[in-house]
Parts: structure tokens; C-alpha cells; sequence
């Protein structure tokens, strides 16, 4: 009988450890779905303190790569309009770290520019998780890339000849 009792305990533990798992990923589904919520509603406040105080923000176009403070800049003319933008999650994959103190997913979102495809990094803080890092991604249908970089090109090739390598 004692025998038994070892691998009681690790099924409790493993059990225990779904089940937190489980309720983080609750949680992080509620914070993000909150999060698109008050861009939706225009509600600066909620919207920016989802994010950490050093979180980053990386839009679709190529230049869009903001600290919290830099994208609050951008968003504030936005959001004091009640214009924003309204993003829909069709799908989420959330996954955790071993010790659950870090979470990343990814996402589809219903969009003004259609289907969008968003990933990110959350942290668990003293006061719950926290957007570290968003990326927002336009989907391209594979079939009709090469129309989309025609009508990149005229723009983005200026930016590759002036050779702005970060590495």
C-alpha cells in the first residue's frame, strides 16, 4: 500500500498542475478578449494598462515596431476620435511555460483589413498577466502573394536600398 502512495501524489501533482494550467489560459483568454474589447470601445486607459510598462507593439507595416509609450502616442488621436479599430478573435492557441510564469499565443482576428493573424508574449506580474509583446500580421492568401508584393515594392524597396540593417 505504501508504494502506492508515491504515485498518488504525482498523479495529485500533475493533476493540480493541469488544472493551473488550465486557469491560466482562462484568464489570458479573458485579458485578451477584454484587451480588443477596449480598442473597440475607445478606452485608452483599459487598452494601455493591459500592456507592460515596457511592452512592445509591432503593427503591418514595416515601420510599426513601438515601445508602449511610442504606440500610446500613435494610438491617443485614435482613441480620443472613438475610431479605433474592432478585432474579433475567430481562434486562439495559448501555451505556458514550465513554471507558469510566461505565456505566448497566437490568434486569428476578424478585421477591418479582413483576416489578421496576431502573436504575443504575456507575463504573469503581482498584478496578473500582462501583454510583454503584440504582433499584429496581415494573412496573405498564398496564391495571390505575388500581387501583394507588386504593390509593396515601389514602397518597401526604398526602405531595403537605404541598407537599414539593425544587425
Amino acid at each position: 500500500m505504501k508504494t502506492k502512495n508515491p504515485i498518488f501524489l504525482l498523479l495529485l501533482l500533475v493533476i493540480g498542475n493541469l488544472q493551473a494550467q488550465e486557469k491560466s489560459k482562462q484568464e489570458i483568454n479573458t485579458i485578451l478578449n477584454k484587451w480588443h474589447q477596449a480598442a473597440t470601445a475607445a478606452n485608452f486607459k483599459d487598452y494601455f494598462s493591459t500592456l507592460t510598462d515596457d511592452a512592445i507593439f509591432i503593427g503591418t507595416d514595416a515601420s510599426e515596431n513601438w515601445n508602449k509609450t511610442a504606440f500610446q502616442a500613435f494610438a491617443k488621436p485614435y482613441f480620443e476620435k472613438g475610431k479605433v479599430w474592432n478585432f474579433t478573435p475567430m481562434e486562439r492557441h495559448i501555451f505556458l511555460s514550465d513554471d507558469g510564469k510566461i505565456a505566448w499565443f497566437d490568434e486569428l482576428l476578424d478585421t477591418q483589413m479582413k483576416i489578421c493573424r496576431g502573436s504575443g508574449v504575456l507575463i504573469k506580474t503581482k498584478d496578473g498577466w500582462k501583454i510583454k509583446q503584440y504582433v499584429l500580421s496581415m494573412t496573405v492568401p498564398n496564391e495571390n502573394t505575388n500581387e501583394v508584393v507588386k504593390i509593396k515594392s515601389p514602397i518597401e524597396d526604398v526602405l531595403l536600398s537605404k541598407g537599414n540593417r539593425l544587425y
